[in-house]
């Protein structure tokens, strides 16, 4: 890992570019698919599934027997622990549940929202060189809360047609009856669209690689909603010398792991940090299985020397990571400055695997530095707000005359007149 010490700011934006690949360049591959799916249906995304995961599949849907097998394959360790993470993450994301009141902005004129879930979501959840049912945890849990009438979840089996047992557990816990063998840029089509078998969803939801990224982004073009922009993981360690190298270490590898495309970042201000850390960085990344994907997303990674606190907090926000760990001796007082970050990890126990997992936020997050504009995923992702008002005759009293003359002066006499033609009465 390269140790950069003090670099001025006109060169920040170059040092903290993601190594991603560029969505943008990856779309007309993704369209001729997207187009196939569209007007083929089932036939396309079985041949996508023959092409691109090397399968042959002769149904899409997980059957009820295939659900009860992949339960007796779960160990009762893992059952454990899942029931754990489901628990937190559900009582999280149930005190996020929106509570509207109703306003009286006059006498007369009362305004309110009400929250509506969207009817019928699809979770994408990526099973390739890892299979992710933490994610079906993390997505299928405030759907459920949100009350989301249909659930439906895609995710790529393997060359047997098979998923992953966990992943259909986790499917099970959180009430998802309606899963597919559907992995990549064929999945998003399906959910978008709608197949003889894939329902046609309203918004789609999860994480994967670029080409499902570039498909999420030109089917939201038309088709459907989606939740945010997110490419390959990232976090940023904020480190001084009271750090535990071992345990900085230790982090910037569990999102190297993830792929090839992470990025980690450490931001210190302390040198001995950073050369500490590159060492740890080096003994445990030859105990790891997955060792060889985590060594060439270092090569993407950074350990930067700052002056102060003060310039680490200012590159973090313009950095806005995905993750951000504060491994600080004044984490607390540095938490208060974040602007820009997707979950943020505070103080030396708190690890990111914590957030991954189990203590009850979400991890599907922003990435590539879009948690300037996006937060992660949360109850109100999965529900619309739909304003109401009621006016009585008092009300209309009150503001009818400031609407009148509002619409006259944009010049839309239709919209003056429906107000006026109520007014007139109330004069007599």
């Amino acid at each position: 890992m390269e140790i950069i010490k003090y670099p001025a700011k006109a060169l920040w934006n170059e040092l903290i570019r993601r190594p991603s690949l560029s969505t943008e360049a990856l779309y007309g591959m993704v369209k001729e698919v997207l187009n196939r799916i569209k007007t083929e249906g089932d036939k396309a995304v079985i041949a996508c599934e023959a092409e691109f995961d090397q399968v042959a599949l002769s149904s899409l849907s997980v059957s009820d027997t295939e659900m009860a097998e992949a339960e007796k394959l779960v160990p009762e360790v893992l059952k454990a622990a899942m029931t754990l993470a489901a628990a937190n993450i559900r009582k999280f994301h149930e005190s996020e549940r929106f509570v509207g009141r109703k306003v009286e902005t006059q006498p007369g004129v009362m305004c309110w929202q009400k929250a509506v879930p969207v009817e019928r979501v699809g979770l994408y959840v990526p099973g390739g060189t890892a299979p992710l049912f933490s994610t079906v945890l993390m997505l299928a849990i405030p759907a459920q809360i949100a009350g989301c009438q249909e659930v439906v979840l895609c995710t790529p089996p393997d060359r047997e047609g098979k998923i992953n047992p966990a992943i259909l557990y986790a499917a099970k816990m959180c009430g998802v009856k309606r899963v597919f063998k559907v992995g990549g840029v064929q999945a998003i089509g399906a959910m978008a669209y709608g197949t003889e078998s894939v329902p046609k969803v309203y918004k789609i939801f999860g994480p994967g690689n670029p080409y499902v990224q570039a498909a999420k982004q030109l089917v939201s073009l038309h088709e459907v909603a989606i939740d945010m922009p997110a490419g390959p993981s990232e976090v940023e360690v904020l480190a001084d010398e009271t750090s535990d190298p071992s345990w900085v270490a230790a982090d910037l590898l569990s999102q190297a792991e993830h792929g090839m495309d992470s990025q980690v970042i450490v931001v210190s201000i302390s040198e001995e940090l950073l050369h500490r850390t590159e060492r740890e960085v080096e003994r445990q990344l030859a105990c790891l299985p997955r060792r060889d994907i985590a060594a060439k997303a270092l090569e993407n990674s950074k350990l930067i020397l700052v002056r102060d606190y003060a310039e680490a907090m200012e590159l973090s926000n313009e950095y806005a990571p995905e993750h951000l760990i504060i491994a600080t001796k004044n984490y607390a007082e540095l938490a208060e400055k974040v602007v820009n970050a997707g979950s943020v990890f505070l103080g030396p126990l708190t690890t990111e695997s914590a957030g991954d997992y189990a203590s009850g936020t979400n991890h599907t997050l922003p990435t590539r530095g879009y948690a300037k504009a996006y937060n992660g995923v949360n109850m109100d992702s999965f529900v619309r707000k739909i304003t109401f008002q009621e006016i009585t005759e008092e009300g209309l009293k009150r503001i009818g005359p400031a609407i009148a003359v509002m619409a006259a002066s944009e010049r839309l006499d239709a919209h003056r007149n429906a107000v006026e033609i109520r007014l007139k009465p109330m004069e007599k």
